[in-house]
């Protein structure tokens, strides 16, 4: 990669690339609460959630210590950003004003999405999205300096899976099926192509897709 000219940025944005996950939780009242958010990342069984310290959801997660982690795939963008500018807050912030957004006590009714029960916990699951991810919290606690910020850790207890996504006779998601819709810089993005093979996949010995 030699050759190329790099200068400094005040970069105001700092998310190159992330899966979209629609996460429902459980209302205080037994309703449903259901929120899109893009700061998340994966290691073995568990998950790191980066939320708004003062969001329903952080609240309702706090509460429940429980959530499903909502997988939606590319195609379901409109419902996701149909979801963009509302909150399950009664009280609005004075950011969520400045912003435009608006309470919404019926999330799922917004987005168009239809909300179906869970096996082990008592949030529902999003029956439109492709993969589900019930989970339990294990641990909460500020994210930063200044960032009003909370960063929780949840372990999945039990994944739903699109028959068509898994290939058969594994235990596998399907790499040039799975499309997930991906937030890069707070704007949409989806595709399936395969670069290259990777040497980490062969590692961990998951199928490799072109050899199918």
């Amino acid at each position: 990669m030699l050759g190329h000219m790099h200068r400094v940025v005040d970069l105001q944005v700092l998310y190159f690339g992330t899966p979209v996950v629609l996460i429902s939780t459980r209302n205080p009242d037994g309703t449903a609460n259901l929120a899109p958010m893009s700061s998340a990342w994966w290691l073995g069984d568990q998950c790191m959630l980066g939320m708004n310290t003062p969001s329903r959801t952080t609240q309702n997660l706090l509460r429940e210590r429980e959530c499903v982690l909502n997988l939606p795939s590319a195609e379901l963008v409109s419902a996701v950003d149909r979801l963009a500018l509302l909150t399950g807050s009664p009280t609005l912030s004075a950011h969520h004003r400045e912003k435009g957004y608006r309470y919404e006590p019926d999330k799922f009714g917004a987005a168009g999405l239809t909300p179906i029960a869970s096996d082990l916990v008592g949030a529902p699951r999003v029956a439109e999205c492709p993969i589900q991810l019930e989970c339990e919290l294990l641990s909460s606690q500020p994210f930063g300096v200044d960032t009003h910020a909370n960063a929780h850790t949840v372990r999945v207890r039990r994944a739903h899976v699109d028959e068509d996504l898994v290939i058969p006779g594994t235990a596998h998601v399907d790499q040039l099926r799975w499309d997930p819709l991906i937030m890069k810089f707070c704007e949409f993005f989806g595709g399936a192509t395969q670069l290259q093979p990777s040497r980490l996949a062969a590692a961990w010995q998951i199928p490799d897709p072109a050899l199918r």
